[in-house]
């Protein structure tokens, strides 16, 4: 799989400078690893005149399988020998177009310290693709590089040079020209508009991918006359998705022509409205609490245990802060039940990289619970029976000892605002007991000095006057060596 981007300069302005703005050095042949093989970026010439970039990617077709799992092209499950022999190491792809994010991010961005009147100044510049799957033929090559400025070769590659009378195939070879466009705006239109023309693309897309589009669409997307179809199939034809995509970009026109920001513009709810919703569920508040301690603590690394069906994992995947989120249950079912939830089968490359799930329970040691910035115990030890307290308690604080450890449980004194709940009852009929906000801070502050934290408690819901909050959460901090020798002293 093969691209070259060339452009020409004067001894004034020379066209080396494509590799100040690649930020690739063009006496340098580099290799970069992808989720699927490897991306070379070499230089066939370069001097004050002429200078060309080329991006080889060398594509491994077994991992492309073996990590798809039927995701994309090639991957039905009755398309066996199509998932080994395929085009998909010679022809441009969504996998080309992942290269190029990659490698070339910054300059994707219009990002140069060192020329950045060059990387905002329009550039003469010819890209081609020797093989490109055009599913719609040259016609639509034309009609979505044209409008961009882009002059246009599109030479149907015929299925057989031997036997002309089988017409072409559906692949072209692709030569773009324009000295009206700069290298990010370039490099953008073929982020997207290569899968577009596959109409495929190697992995699933997630929710995540509109923004994706938006972000690679900025300044030309919303006025293009074929932004219907290149969101629908830059989306794999997900309605949903397709019509989020299109409702945003209606909003970006609407506010160009109207020379206002979009918040201005999407603004049809007043404000008396949202007094009129209903209140935030308790469930709620107790996560956006966790989140927010987990985000001063500075965690990126994080153990949900006990993580149920995932609804707390789910949250935390929407902050990309959180780098790696591991859930751990004793049971089988919840955690067959938070995969479905968080649809890890479905999901992106880049995010399926951030979660996982696995059994343990945390009345035993666990040599995989070690190591993490913070660990969360939302609503789980009132479920345990009060001997097996010390036995989580060393498993989380004396084994696996992370940074930071969270732990909500209910305050059973604010239990008679609940009009629903009978006098005596505890608020679920699996829980073994439930504290008292005095009861719950002896048994922390015990922990904590054992085990070398700190603990601080936070309420959680309407912090009642009379009877506190209907959560109470501790935030336990491991303390320093210096703390220790401090206090030692």
């Amino acid at each position: 799989m093969f691209l070259t981007i060339s452009t020409t300069g004067t001894p004034e302005r020379p066209a080396t400078d494509l590799g100040f703005l690649l930020h690739k050095h063009p006496e340098k042949a580099q290799a970069f690893s992808t989720s699927y093989g490897k991306a070379h970026v070499l230089y066939p010439e370069a001097d004050a005149e002429r200078c060309t970039a080329a991006l080889l990617l060398e594509v491994d077709a077994v991992a492309l399988v073996r990590r798809g799992k039927g995701k994309g092209r090639g991957g039905a499950p009755d398309a066996a020998l199509a998932q080994y022999v395929n085009d998909r190491p010679y022809a441009a792809s969504s996998l080309l177009a992942v290269a190029l994010s990659g490698v070339f991010s910054s300059a994707m961005r219009g990002v140069c310290n060192a020329r950045p009147e060059r990387a905002a100044q329009p550039l003469p510049l010819g890209i081609e693709v020797p093989a490109l799957p055009a599913r719609g033929g040259p016609d639509l090559v034309r009609r979505l590089f044209e409008p961009l400025g882009w002059t246009v070769t599109a030479e149907p590659v015929a299925l057989d040079s031997e036997f002309p009378e089988w017409g072409d195939s559906r692949y072209v070879r692709l030569v773009l020209e324009s000295d009206a466009l700069t290298l990010a705006e370039a490099l953008r239109h073929l982020y997207v508009l290569l899968p577009v023309l596959d109409d495929a693309k190697h992995y699933w897309v997630a929710p995540d991918e509109v923004d994706k589009l938006l972000r690679a669409g900025e300044g030309w997307l919303p006025a293009h006359p074929e932004q219907h179809l290149i969101t629908n199939r830059y989306l794999s034809r997900r309605w949903s998705l397709t019509r989020e995509a299109r409702e945003r970009l209606e909003l970006v026109r609407l506010a160009e022509a109207d020379d206002s920001e979009v918040e201005e513009i999407d603004n049809a709810v007043e404000a008396e409205t949202e007094a009129e919703e209903k209140p935030t569920p308790l469930a709620v508040q107790r996560r956006d609490a966790i989140i927010a301690a987990l985000q001063e603590s500075g965690a990126a690394r994080v153990l949900d245990l006990g993580c149920g069906q995932g609804q707390l994992v789910q949250a935390l995947l929407r902050n990309p802060r959180f780098t790696e989120i591991v859930g751990v249950d004793v049971s089988m079912r919840a955690l067959t039940i938070a995969s479905r939830r968080l649809k890890l089968d479905r999901m992106g490359e880049r995010q399926a990289s951030r979660v996982q799930l696995f059994q343990s329970s945390l009345a035993y040691t666990d040599n995989r619970l070690k190591g993490y910035d913070a660990a969360v115990l939302s609503e789980v030890i009132e479920h345990l029976d009060l001997p097996r307290l010390p036995a989580l308690e060393y498993a989380v604080f004396g084994a696996a000892r992370p940074r930071t450890v969270l732990v909500t449980t209910p305050n059973v004194e604010y239990n008679v605002r609940w009009e629903s709940l009978p006098a005596g009852h505890v608020r679920h009929g699996d829980h073994r007991f439930e504290w008292t906000r005095e009861e719950f801070r002896t048994w922390a502050g015990a922990v904590a000095e054992r085990h070398g934290y700190g603990v601080e408690f936070v309420p959680v819901g309407p912090d009642d006057p009379e009877v506190g909050p209907p959560t109470q959460m501790a935030v336990f901090t491991q303390k320093t060596v210096n703390d220790k020798e401090a206090k030692a002293a």
